[in-house]
């Protein structure tokens, strides 16, 4: 998922969002996203967290992750902490980061996954789950 000559987006520290968030650009997540995270390329700083799965190309862990990841590119840096599976072509690991849960090497990690098209709409692999916001207060 090439994003050409698109700004990358950001999420800063101070926000927070409840629902499903989806990009076919580049990502940088310093806030919180409790839902799932679709996007083509996320950096999580070491305040980004997403209680939801994360599907990407590449996917860059400082913060923390309460849900499955799927990704070709996974990189957990050593403030990571990972509570969920990893499905992946590529996998690196810091000392000191923390994982929680199985790690599944494979040749294509994003086949089964939900993707965003080009209106930002998730094609779903399957039956998709109904998207419930919830205000923020």
């Amino acid at each position: 998922m090439q994003n050409g000559n698109k700004t990358p987006s950001l999420i800063g520290t101070d926000v927070k969002i409840v629902g499903n968030v989806s990009t076919t650009g580049e990502l940088q997540l310093d806030g919180t996203v409790e839902g799932d995270l679709r996007c083509g390329s996320v950096t999580m700083g070491d305040t980004g967290k997403v209680i939801g799965s994360v599907v990407a190309d590449k996917v860059i862990v400082r913060g923390g992750v309460k849900g499955e990841i799927k990704a070709r590119s996974v990189r957990l840096e050593s403030s990571a902490r990972v509570e969920g599976d990893i499905v992946h072509e590529s996998l690196s690991v810091e000392a000191g980061a923390k994982l929680s849960g199985r790690m599944t090497h494979s040749a294509n990690p994003l086949q089964n996954a939900e993707k965003p098209n080009a209106t930002g709409a998730q094609t779903p692999a399957a039956v998709q789950k109904p998207n419930v916001a919830k205000a923020v207060s």
